[in-house]
């Protein structure tokens, strides 16, 4: 196929327009940083207990998935990362490849994942942590309302802090995160040992289709953001050298850190006690009874280093997801050039930073007094919208992955990987099926004869949960477009 002079574009012209915000960005992110800004953003404390809950089969399914899914997965993103290092990772990716309109879009979806995300679900799983180990909040008390606004905001100041800076705090909540899921595994063998794995008289590990319908979103969504660091691509010292072997480093990582934990949780933990919210820390109060008196002590201590390194999880996306909206915004992708803007001192990009506290505390109120249901069913909710408008996003940043090796073959690729397109054509099947699940839950487990209760599996009516989800599936999309050509049109 011969490529149109938008697909000839070189790396370097891609960002022309948002050239002038990365000038000058310090050179800070050796390779440890970015595996750290990787472990941070990728290892979801939050969805250990959601994927606990499907029982055996779910550990079954994480391995699998670590094999089937993100070894490919990983691949892409090492070749990618590294040929490809300019400031705004997939928004320059997705340009090179579809063309300004479809990386605005595409940006668009991957940035307010996280705002949705930190607002309607993090907050959710750190003030229930708190409410029961730290400080009594109590539901929908002014101390609630602090608690949770307080965390949204706290996470959005550690992403406006210079890199320069908030890479120790990155390493700091990647360390703490690492430590909690040690300390509880560890304990959970012990425990195991002196009192009986409770959990594995029932569990079963033999996969099945409707265990895998019900875990597969919630695992792929566990597994991406790898490529997250390159969003501050023109802030690592040597990318070409250093991202290939940070993503596999990082990825290493991950696999072990959502294996052991669920395979803990699941033995330690009858199946019917086994929460989406509250599973992780349900079972590490289980466990942590073998230390006698000391264990309410130790509880509140893993208490706040949990809900620390759940805090710095949501600041190491906003880092990145924000770096690559402001790339689009000042290249005219996103309503105004002045969103892209750093600031001259910090480095950050302050303006959409503030946006994204701005929308992480509208969804915050919104899921609150929108959905019906418990706590539980809100996060479950909430988790679902992140999961979505993630997935989406890589609908269009694998097939600008497969894309570029043939458009751009002559670009230094100091690291290829096996099979591209095979890689890509496994990995965007993968994130089809996930997106079409998170979407429309029920629908593929009554096409194989699964029966599907949507009331007691979410807590909440259809419609509630379909106004929700595609309501700010459509709503992103116009959004999307309007800020694109506005944008256009004001440049």
């Amino acid at each position: 196929m011969t490529a149109s002079p938008q697909d000839r574009t070189r790396p370097d012209q891609a960002r022309s327009e948002a050239s002038e915000q990365a000038v000058g960005l310090p050179k800070t992110l050796r390779r440890l940083d970015i595996v750290a800004l990787a472990v941070a953003a990728v290892i979801s404390l939050d969805t250990l207990g959601v994927i606990s809950v499907n029982g055996g089969e779910a550990f079954t399914w994480t391995a699998v998935l670590a094999v089937v899914f993100l070894v490919p997965y990983a691949l892409i993103f090492a070749e990618l990362g590294s040929a490809f290092p300019q400031e705004g990772g997939p928004y320059v990716w997705v340009k090179l490849a579809f063309g300004k309109l479809a990386a605005s879009v595409t940006t668009l979806f991957y940035w307010v994942t996280n705002p949705v995300w930190i607002g309607g679900s993090l907050v959710f799983l750190a003030a229930d942590t708190w409410d029961g180990f730290v400080f009594h909040l109590g539901s929908g008390t002014v101390a609630d309302y602090v608690f949770k606004l307080g965390f949204v905001w706290l996470t959005i100041l550690t992403a406006i802090v210079s890199l320069r800076t908030g890479k120790w705090i990155t390493i700091a909540g990647a360390v703490a995160k690492i430590a909690v899921v040690v300390v509880f595994v560890g304990t959970a063998l012990a425990y195991g040992a002196q009192h009986g794995f409770a959990g594995l008289e029932d569990a079963r590990f033999t996969p099945t289709i409707g265990g895998f319908l019900a875990v597969v979103p919630i695992l792929l969504f566990a597994y991406v953001g790898f490529e997250a660091p390159n969003g501050a691509g023109e802030e690592m010292r040597d990318p070409q050298r250093d991202v290939p072997g940070a993503v596999g480093r990082s990825a290493g990582i991950a696999v072990l850190c959502y294996l052991l934990p669920v395979f803990a949780i699941i033995a330690v933990t009858p199946a019917e006690e086994v929460t989406g919210l509250g599973g992780f820390f349900d079972a590490v109060q289980t466990v942590f009874s073998l230390y006698g008196g000391a264990a309410d002590g130790l509880l509140t201590v893993t208490a706040v280093v949990f809900v620390f390194a759940l805090l710095n999880q949501g600041s190491a996306w906003m880092i990145v997801s924000d770096r690559m909206q402001a790339m689009a915004a000042a290249d005219g992708g996103f309503f105004s050039r002045r969103l892209g803007a750093f600031h001259p001192r910090l480095g950050t990009p302050v303006r959409v930073n503030i946006l994204s506290g701005v929308t992480a505390t509208v969804f915050l109120l919104a899921a609150m007094q929108l959905v019906d249901g418990t706590s539980a069913s809100v996060f479950g909710v909430v988790l679902t919208v992140a999961i979505t408008t993630l997935l989406m996003s890589y609908l269009v940043i694998i097939p600008a992955a497969a894309r570029l090796r043939r458009t751009h073959p002559d670009t230094p690729r100091p690291y290829r990987a096996p099979a591209m397109t095979a890689c890509c054509a496994v990995v965007l099947a993968w994130i089809a099926l996930g997106s079409w699940v998170a979407l429309f839950p029920g629908t593929l487990e009554s096409l194989f004869g699964e029966s599907y209760d949507f009331a007691d599996s979410w807590g909440v009516s259809r419609l509630t949960f379909e106004s929700f989800t595609l309501g700010t599936v459509a709503l992103l999309l116009v959004l999307g477009l309007l800020g694109h050509f506005t944008g256009t049109r004001r440049r």
